[in-house]
């Protein structure tokens, strides 16, 4: 909702090339409260006025020497960058009302005045205006805020992955469909992912890891093992599944690294 004070407030030309019909709709104007009431008999400078304070609302009489209404509203709506322009037209033609509606202008009143329609239509095209505005502010706001968390969300993904290839040796994401869409190291070789290669590893671990990650669970510190050339080699991997916003399942990453050397940590009883 719009504030009353606001719509008060808000910007408001007349044009008129008639001087007593700019007194009479000032006068109006005044007695109804509005506070920023402006006016030019000039229809040539009706867009570098436009330009310079970005009316609310601007009263267009259409017939005018020199240029008339309609060639107001069309230069009116190639500057206004959406298109919106906003204009309440005055005229004394009936035909003319269709045909203003058509080259832009959001309303008509005709000649001569009724003040209470003239005062209600008024008030009416304000508040649907500052509501245009209102929404064309949250929209920036939001896309802001959008571009915002994006950045922060891509610095967030740099920070880990380079956290990722500092502190471990290798670390890997893939999709829904298990495909690997980003990786470090030697993944294939060191959890299988991608590979069907499963020479010199211990079956049983190797099965429990790969049904850890299809089954999409959470697991830390996993250590399993195989043997390569005769030596027996000691990994530790953890893994979790990955969601967006709204809860839903996007894909697997973890991170893994060779502990062989702490291999004393991990002595099987025969």
């Amino acid at each position: 909702m719009i504030d009353p004070s606001e719509i008060l407030r808000a910007q408001i030309l007349i044009v008129d090339d008639q001087e007593a019909n700019v007194m009479l709709l000032e006068r109006m104007l005044a007695n109804a409260g509005y506070t920023n009431v402006s006016s030019t008999m000039d229809p040539f400078t009706v867009c570098d006025l436009h330009l310079k304070h970005h009316y609310d609302l601007i009263l267009l009489d259409l017939q005018m020497p020199g240029m008339d209404g309609f060639a107001v509203l069309a230069a009116l709506k190639d500057i206004e960058p959406d298109g919106y322009v906003p204009v309440l037209v005055v005229t004394a033609q009936p035909g003319h009302k269709l045909r203003a509606l058509q080259a832009g202008a959001k309303d008509f009143v005709g000649k001569p005045f009724e003040l209470v329609e003239v005062e209600t239509r008024i008030r009416n095209l304000l508040e649907v205006r500052l509501l245009h505005r209102k929404l064309q502010r949250y929209n920036q706001q939001l896309e802001f805020t959008v571009l915002e968390r994006t950045a922060q969300l891509r610095a967030s993904e740099a920070r880990f992955q380079r956290f990722a290839e500092l502190s471990t040796d290798w670390y890997w994401e893939q999709d829904v469909d298990g495909q690997l869409t980003n990786w470090f190291g030697p993944v294939a070789d060191m959890v299988g992912i991608g590979s069907s290669d499963t020479g010199g590893w211990d079956v049983a671990e190797h099965a429990l890891l790969q049904s850890n990650i299809a089954e999409r669970k959470a697991f830390l510190d996993f250590v399993y093992s195989r043997t390569i050339g005769g030596v027996l080699q000691y990994l530790q991997v953890s893994g979790e599944p990955m969601f967006d916003e709204t809860g839903r399942f996007i894909g697997y990453r973890g991170v893994g690294r060779d502990v062989t050397a702490m291999a004393g940590m991990f002595a099987r009883t025969p």
